[in-house]
């Protein structure tokens, strides 16, 4: 299987103590939207739908990423900050 990257990383706050998960593919994302997900809800399913069609090249990518984060967000999830290289410590 290929796995489809999305760009640049996403990573969620996923516990009250702050552990954290990164999704660097769309594989990933789907399936702790499928396994994992605390809520089923709209937004769930509609990043489910946008993932789905974007793995048959039906949708973009990035439209598939954009519904992920809007179903992160509808779960409560916190996006943690992307480090730049500005804010990187030499």
């Amino acid at each position: 299987m290929i796995e489809i990257h999305w760009g640049t990383p996403i990573t969620l706050i996923v516990s009250p103590n702050g552990r954290t998960q990164k999704f660097t593919t769309i594989e990933q994302a789907c399936y702790w939207l499928h396994k994992k997900w605390p809520v089923a809800d709209s937004r769930r399913e509609h990043a489910l739908d946008r993932i789905d069609a974007a793995m048959n090249c039906l949708v973009t990518v990035t439209a598939a990423r954009k519904a992920f984060v809007s179903a992160a967000k509808s779960a409560g999830f916190k996006m943690k900050p992307v480090a730049t290289e500005a804010d990187a410590v030499f």
